[in-house]
């Protein structure tokens, strides 16, 4: 075999770095393309009292209620009265539900705002905010500061992860080459640096993620930095998950040079894979998979998936940077043959995990098309599939032996194509486990909003407030009226009536009753919209034995379910 003088190795080294810095890069621009919003995980389901609802007196608590467990974020869970005061204590959470206790405010009578900030299962924050009101809306309802992500945030997160999952293939791909098919007179050295460049990255990833999280749960940017939120994230169950990563991986970078050598035993081997599959299950640890139907199966499909992945696309990197230039043929071809059965094992077992994870995540059918995670993931598949296309194509040039000369070139650039698309694939993972699911999109499509009609009628005779929620199709819609002298006093109603009418079709209105309730000066009650449309609404209220009035607004209710108001 042809012997390279030492000085070469410098020139292969710096292929190396090169190769590094492509594959990093790669990745870097898919994740720094066009951003869309940041997705919530946990949603909103219910809260009392309900957003946009209107209540006769001010709470003493209020409730929130979530598609899955939640943890609040200190200080960034309040309760503002309609002078913009805080009116809010310490908020607790036990499992879905937060409770926020709240005191009376000086001037009850008014909207108020709930602005929340919390840590869902799979560990990504969820900020948002809901309103109701006591007696009549507030003309200028409060305002909170802004709950979205920083833009500095919604960059480091998935960049960190895609740090993580380079710095493994890294690992993964040099090492198993290394320890099992290495040529006796090929150095080690340039893989031994790939190796190392793995463990810096998947311990850069770590840590960069372990500061993100500070800042991605209070809404700040990346820079805004205190020791007490790193000290809230590193005591939580995300912080604890990443730095038990950390030290698996420095018993495994401990562990690993006699067997990047080549001369470990058995024992050590082993000792090595344990950890590595210990290492690698704390990423579906802190993602979608833990919070998951089937969460066991799940994780344990994610840690197949990476643990493929990791091994083939290290193993390309390897074999395009390393082997293939400073490889004699006929040496060439024993390695490729024994590599290419290898990857097409990996390749298997990364299909088989992806499907799996695929079916539990997606939920459906239709949420591929209709649900971004659903889209994304599509794209994945196209990239995926034309990488293994062509991975299919270099490994017929293998099993034909066209390996030496022209086809040694050809595949060289088809391995080039390989590891490319792979990268992308990989920034694609990154930027898909902060989507929401696609099998959340039922959950999320009936999450609460404020989509109900809250308006104030006045007549000589009272004033009345009233809300109508949801203001969709059908019969599932709730009404609560208040009824007011001119004066603003509460004034106890004896009877009350709620009459519908849809305009322009020519039908009859709908009249029903109202259940007056304790004070006296609240009813409920429900209203039906059978069509799209738009509805005249009229409440009769007696006041007295001899006393009543009929106060009218309009309602429209459209063919999506949402509705508006407009007053004639």
């Amino acid at each position: 075999m042809n012997r390279r003088p030492p000085g070469s190795v410098l020139p292969c080294v710096r292929r190396v770095l090169v190769s590094l810095v492509t594959l990093v890069v790669t990745g870097l621009v898919v994740l720094l393309g066009p951003a869309s919003a940041a997705q919530a995980h946990a949603a909103l389901l219910t809260s009392t009292p309900a957003p946009g609802s209107i209540v006769g007196s001010s709470p003493a608590e209020v409730t929130v209620t979530f598609s899955e467990a939640i943890t609040p974020v200190a200080g960034r869970i309040t309760v503002l009265a309609p002078d913009g005061r805080r009116i809010s204590g310490e908020a607790t959470a036990r499992g879905a539900v937060l409770r926020i206790p709240v005191r009376r405010a000086d001037r009850p009578l008014g909207t108020y705002l709930v602005s929340y900030r919390v840590i869902s299962a799979d560990s990504h924050p969820v900020a948002g905010g809901l309103t109701f009101s006591v007696g009549a809306p507030s003309a200028t309802p409060p305002a909170a500061d802004g709950d979205g992500d920083h833009a500095s945030v919604a960059v480091a997160v998935p960049a960190a992860r895609y740090a993580g999952y380079a710095g493994l293939a890294l690992i993964a791909g040099p090492a198993l080459l290394l320890a099992s098919m290495w040529p006796r007179r090929l150095s080690r050295r340039p893989a031994v640096v790939l190796v190392r460049a793995g463990l810096v990255l998947v311990a850069a990833g770590t840590c960069a993620s372990l500061w993100a999280q500070a800042p991605d749960s209070s809404g700040g940017p990346l820079w805004d930095f205190s020791a007490s939120a790193l000290r809230a994230v590193l005591t939580s169950a995300y912080g604890v998950t990443l730095c038990a990563r950390l030290a698996a991986l420095a018993v495994v970078a401990a562990l690993l040079p006699p067997v990047l050598r080549g001369v470990a035993g058995r024992g050590r081997t082993a000792l090595v894979i344990a950890l590595g599959a210990a290492t690698l299950t704390t990423w579906p640890l802190v993602g979608h998979a833990v919070a998951s139907p089937l969460a066991p199966a799940i994780v344990a499909s994610d840690v197949v998936h990476l643990a493929a992945m990791s091994v083939w696309l290290g193993g390309l990197v390897t074999l395009a940077t390393v082997v293939l230039p400073r490889t004699p043929p006929r040496v060439l071809q024993v390695i490729l043959a024994a590599w290419s059965r290898t990857a097409a094992i990996a390749v298997v077992w990364l299909v088989g995990g992806g499907v799996v994870q695929a079916v539990v995540q997606v939920g459906s059918v239709p949420a591929l098309v209709h649900t971004g995670y659903g889209r994304l993931l599509l794209i994945k598949v196209a990239v995926l599939a034309v990488t293994l296309t062509a991975a299919g194509y270099a490994r017929t040039l293998v099993r034909r032996a066209q390996v030496p000369a022209a086809g040694a070139a050809r595949l060289r650039r088809t391995v080039g194509a390989e590891v490319l698309a792979t990268a992308v694939v990989l920034a694609i993972s990154a930027v898909l486990v902060q989507v929401n699911p696609g099998r959340t999109a039922d959950t999320d499509a009936a999450a609460v909003s404020e989509e109900g009609v809250s308006q104030t009628l006045t007549c000589d005779l009272f004033t009345l407030q009233f809300n109508i929620y949801p203001v969709q199709l059908g019969e599932n819609n709730t009404i609560h009226a208040y009824v007011y002298t001119p004066a603003g006093a509460a004034l106890p109603a004896k009877e009350w009536t709620v009459t519908s009418t849809l305009t322009g079709r020519g039908l009859e209105p709908v009249r029903t009753p109202m259940l007056g309730l304790d004070p006296e000066h609240h009813a409920v009650g429900a209203i039906t919209f059978p069509l799209p449309g738009v509805y005249q609404v009229a409440f009769t209220v007696r006041v007295s034995e001899i006393d009543q009035a009929t106060v009218r607004t309009t309602v429209t209710v459209d063919a999506d379910r949402r509705g508006s108001q407009r007053v004639p």
